[in-house]
C-alpha cells in the first residue's frame, strides 16, 4: 500500500439513530485515516456508558469543539450522541463515510 493513502473498509449500520439517512443493515463504504469533515457522517467510538463499552457508531460531525468533535444522530428519537456524552476526542473519530453501498453489494 502506498504511504498516505486512506484505508478503505465497510461498516454496517446497527440501530435507528441515523434514520432516515441510513437504515439498519445498510453497508457503508468508509475511509480510515482521513481528516474529519463537519457535516459528514463518520464512524466514531462513543465513550463508555454506565453499563460498559458502547458499540462503534455512525454519527454526523457537526462542529469542532475545544475538546473534540460534536457528533449528532440524524434521528433525535433514537440513540446516543454528543448531547448525551459531550464532544468526541479526535482519536475516537475512526473513519469518514464515503457512500452507502447498493443493496446488491451490502454485507450479509
Amino acid at each position: 500500500m502506498m504511504r498516505g493513502l486512506p484505508r478503505i473498509g465497510v461498516a454496517v449500520v446497527r440501530g435507528r439513530s441515523m434514520e432516515p439517512t441510513y437504515a439498519e443493515g445498510d453497508s457503508l463504504l468508509v475511509a480510515y485515516g482521513v481528516r474529519p469533515v463537519p457535516g459528514r457522517a463518520h464512524v466514531i467510538r462513543l465513550p463508555d456508558g454506565p453499563d460498559g463499552p458502547r458499540p462503534i457508531a455512525v454519527k454526523r460531525l457537526t462542529r469542532r469543539e475545544r475538546d473534540g468533535w460534536w457528533a449528532e444522530r440524524d434521528n433525535p428519537a433514537e440513540g446516543v450522541d454528543s448531547w448525551l456524552v459531550g464532544a468526541i476526542p479526535e482519536h475516537d473519530v475512526l473513519a469518514r463515510v464515503l457512500l452507502r453501498l447498493p443493496r446488491s453489494l451490502r454485507a450479509r
